[in-house]
């Protein structure tokens, strides 16, 4: 499929595939889209050509245009009343007595459904609260129970690498992290050292991980015992990207060993 971008709907819904037709567009601009059964709005993630995977099966929905100025201030005023509707919805949650924490409330473009996102520990039935709330604004109303991650990147922020976090910046969907991948990168597997702001590992180490085992093949393991030109010994550390072992003389000595050499057959 041809002529697909990344966009994330609203400021924090999801990353998807838009159709943009014969627009020019650049990352960050933002632009009218369909949704559902109305007008939304998005922002552009990245306004190369994306290619979606095999699996991919949805049709792309359309990009209608590229927002107008007229389009940025009913943006700037949903975002105005969606500080409003959260009051509200906090209000009759306290009133429910429903044990919920409410994060984040969004409207869409055209103000015909506003999305309300919060977390809880269990399942809540909130049944009563969207009849409550559908009677105030006379819209659709979607309550979107979300975890630790998704909070994150609906609040955005910084990780430890210094850059914006993956989730907020680029990522489509979730991918599952294990502790096998910090592994291979031969991190330090140490809880705070390996987690994002959400608390769990960060989400780098999954998009990382398939390169991390390419560029790892044919390299001992640290421990591991080898033979060099200069005698045996145990490789002490290693540097994936260089393509080089640290390894420890069983003579006495530290040497580095290039694995690069020994692919060219030298």
């Amino acid at each position: 499929m041809e002529g697909l971008i990344l966009a994330r709907l609203r400021d924090s819904g999801q990353v998807n595939f838009y159709d943009k037709g014969a627009l020019d567009v650049h990352e960050g601009d933002y632009v009218i889209v369909e949704h559902d059964r109305g007008m939304d709005y998005g922002r552009i993630v990245s306004p190369k050509d994306a290619h979606p995977d095999k699996n991919y099966k949805e049709a792309p929905k359309k990009i209608v245009r590229k927002a107008a100025e007229a389009d940025l201030k009913q943006i700037q005023e949903n975002r105005c009343r969606a500080k409003d509707a959260f009051s509200a919805c906090l209000k009759k949650i306290r009133e429910h007595k429903l044990d919920m924490k409410l994060v984040k409330v969004e409207y869409s473009f055209d103000r015909t459904k506003i999305v309300f996102y919060f977390t809880a520990e269990g399942r809540v039935d909130f049944r009563n609260l969207v009849k409550d709330l559908a009677k105030i604004f006379k819209a659709r109303i979607e309550l979107r129970q979300i975890g630790v991650r998704d909070e994150a990147r609906l609040f955005g922020g910084f990780g430890p690498c210094g850059r914006e976090l993956c989730c907020a910046k680029f990522l489509k969907d979730f991918e599952p992290v294990t502790i096998k991948m910090a592994k291979e990168e031969g991190l330090p597997l140490n809880p705070p050292k390996i987690s994002g702001l959400c608390g769990r590992l960060m989400c780098c180490l999954s998009f990382e991980y398939e390169n991390y085992k390419l560029l790892s093949k044919g390299l001992p393991r640290e421990g591991e015992h080898v033979n060099t030109q200069q005698g045996k010994g145990k490789v002490m550390g290693i540097n994936v990207f260089k393509r080089t072992a640290s390894v420890l003389l069983d003579e006495g000595g530290l040497i580095e060993v290039s694995y690069q050499e020994k692919e060219n057959g030298k």
